[in-house]
C-alpha cells in the first residue's frame, strides 16, 4: 500500500482553523427512540447506519463481538476471521462496512469487509489501526497511532480502498492527536481532536476549510459521524460532567442537544444517515444500550 501527501491537509496547513458558532443551540428535537439490545447481552453499542436502515454495531463488553442490524432484531454477527474481538462501525449504501479488531498478538487493526471477503487495513510502518466511516465511494476514515497500545498521540486519515492510498490529515492544534471519524459522499470529514491543554474538540472539514466544533458551553466534544445532508452527530461533556448526544447542521450552524430518554446524562449518538435517523447508545459500562432516534 501507499502513502500520498493530501492535497487537503496541504490546503489545511494554510488556512486558518474557524470555530463554529457556539451560540446556536435550538430547542430539544422530539426523536422517537427504538431501544436495542442483542439477544442475552446488557452491553450493545450501535454506531453506523446506513440509508438502508442497515445498523452496524457491536456488543459483549469483554469480548467484543461486531454484527450488522437489520431491525428489529435480525443480527448477523460480523467478526474478522481469527480475531479476538471485532467492532463493526461504519456502513455504507452497499453494506460494505469499516471497522477495527484485535488479533491474536493483541495488535490492533483495521478493516474492511464486503460480501465474503475481509481486509487488514493499516498504515504502513504503525503499530495501532482503526477505520470509523465509511463513503459510497470506497472510501474510509480512521487513524493509525505508534504505540501498540495506542498510548501515543493518533494521526488521522483517509483511507482510499480502490487503490490502497492512505492520506494523512493534518489538524493545526492537535498537540494530544486526532481521529478522523466520518467521510461522506462530498468527500466532508469529521473527528476530533485534543489540544495542548487535554481538551476535546470535534472538527468539521470540507474543502480544504477546518471548523472547530464545541457545543456552546461544553467541556469536551467529539464528533463521530456526519452524513450527505449537512449533518454532523457526535456527543459532549456539560459543566456538571454528564455526556449528551449532539446533531450539528453545518449549514445553518444550529446545535441540537439529544438525549436517549432513559438514558438523560449518558447519551452518545455515533452515527446518522440522510433520512436524519441517529444511532448511538447510553448507560455506564460494563452496562450498555442501543438506540436508534427517529424524526415523527
Amino acid at each position: 500500500m501507499k502513502t500520498l501527501s493530501l492535497l487537503m491537509a496541504l490546503a489545511l496547513s494554510l488556512c486558518a482553523a474557524m470555530a463554529a458558532q457556539e451560540s446556536s443551540v435550538e430547542p430539544p428535537t422530539m426523536y422517537s427512540f427504538q431501544e436495542v439490545n442483542y439477544p442475552g447481552d446488557d452491553f450493545t453499542q450501535l454506531l453506523g447506519i446506513n440509508n438502508g436502515d442497515r445498523i452496524a454495531g457491536y456488543h459483549n463488553f469483554k469480548s467484543n463481538s461486531g454484527f450488522t442490524l437489520v431491525r428489529p432484531n435480525s443480527f448477523t454477527t460480523e467478526n474478522f476471521p481469527g480475531s479476538m474481538m471485532t467492532q463493526v462501525i461504519g456502513i455504507n449504501f452497499d453494506a460494505k462496512t469499516v471497522g477495527f479488531y484485535v488479533d491474536q498478538n493483541n495488535i490492533t487493526h483495521g478493516f474492511t469487509h464486503v460480501g465474503t471477503v475481509y481486509t487488514k487495513v493499516d498504515y504502513p510502518g504503525s503499530k495501532f489501526n482503526q477505520l470509523l466511516g465509511q463513503n459510497d465511494f470506497g472510501q474510509a476514515a480512521g487513524y493509525y497511532s505508534q504505540s501498540t497500545n495506542n498510548s501515543t498521540p493518533d494521526f488521522p486519515y483517509i483511507y482510499d480502498e480502490s487503490g490502497g492510498v492512505f492520506e494523512v490529515l493534518y489538524i493545526p492544534g492537535a498537540t494530544g492527536g486526532a481521529q478522523a471519524t466520518g467521510i461522506n459522499n462530498s468527500q466532508q470529514v469529521c473527528g476530533f481532536y485534543i489540544d495542548a491543554k487535554g481538551v476535546n474538540h470535534g472538527f468539521w472539514l470540507h474543502q480544504g476549510t477546518f471548523t472547530t466544533l464545541n457545543f456552546p458551553n461544553s467541556t469536551f466534544t467529539q464528533a463521530l459521524g456526519l452524513n450527505n445532508s449537512n449533518e454532523v452527530v457526535g456527543d459532549y461533556l456539560d459543566a456538571s460532567g454528564l455526556t449528551h448526544g449532539f446533531v450539528y447542521n453545518t449549514s445553518t450552524k444550529k446545535w441540537v442537544q439529544v438525549d436517549d430518554p432513559n438514558g438523560i446524562g449518558t447519551t452518545v449518538v455515533n452515527g446518522t444517515n440522510d433520512k436524519h435517523e441517529l444511532v448511538g447508545f447510553w448507560g455506564t459500562n460494563p452496562k450498555n444500550t442501543g438506540f436508534v432516534a427517529t424524526l415523527p
